[in-house]
């Protein structure tokens, strides 16, 4: 079966290192023959999570949006900025929110059994290696399968050429094949779920 790969960066920011390196993974998968959409956290605005808001209002329209992208898709790309050694707020505050739980559905449906690549590309020189650490311990908690192959890009401004293009092939071949990677795994992940729901 042909996977769906939902791929996006943990950062709004319009110029944002790992928006450009994410758009490698996406094209890694594609090759691999999966289907990628490629979202911007930025379209999906939400407040912080409140539980009395949760409790007042329900789960924001945003959030409801982008739970449905998630359920949607097998597989998660996603290009994790670094922010004090650690995960971004609006990547924090959207795992958040879609981990509430909907009456009706199964606990952390919208999580349960994605298969996940993780990157990171930071002016730093450890290439956000920290923060990817704690993306993986909070993915891993909430039912994600998180392949073991990853990549931190240390130094980013000077990484990437005019176009987003990573300058070193080496890097460029090694995103792709975690792009390619996640399609994979996705895809035989997901085969006998389909089947089992026949």
């Amino acid at each position: 079966m042909v996977a769906k790969i939902l791929a996006f960066a943990g950062s709004t920011r319009t110029q944002s290192f790992n928006k450009k390196l994410v758009r490698i993974a996406a094209e890694g998968a594609r090759t691999a023959g999966a289907e990628v959409t490629e979202i911007d956290l930025k379209d999906f605005p939400m407040p912080l999570y409140d539980g009395d808001l949760e409790v007042e209002q329900g789960l924001p329209e945003s959030a409801q949006s982008l739970r449905r992208l998630f359920l949607e898709h097998e597989g998660l790309l996603i290009a994790a900025p670094e922010y004090n050694g650690s995960i971004s707020a609006v990547l924090k505050n959207s795992i958040d929110w879609l981990s509430r739980p909907v009456e009706g559905e199964p606990p952390l449906d919208c999580f349960d059994g994605k298969i996940a690549g993780l990157l990171a590309a930071s002016p730093g020189g450890l290439g956000g290696l920290r923060g990817l650490a704690h993306v993986r311990q909070i993915l891993s908690g909430i039912k994600v399968l998180v392949i073991p192959e990853q990549l931190a890009v240390p130094n980013a401004a000077r990484a990437f050429d005019d176009s987003g293009a990573l300058s070193d092939e080496k890097q460029t071949a090694a995103v792709a094949a975690i792009g390619a990677r996640v399609a994979e795994v996705a895809s035989r992940l997901a085969q006998p779920k389909k089947n089992a729901a026949r």
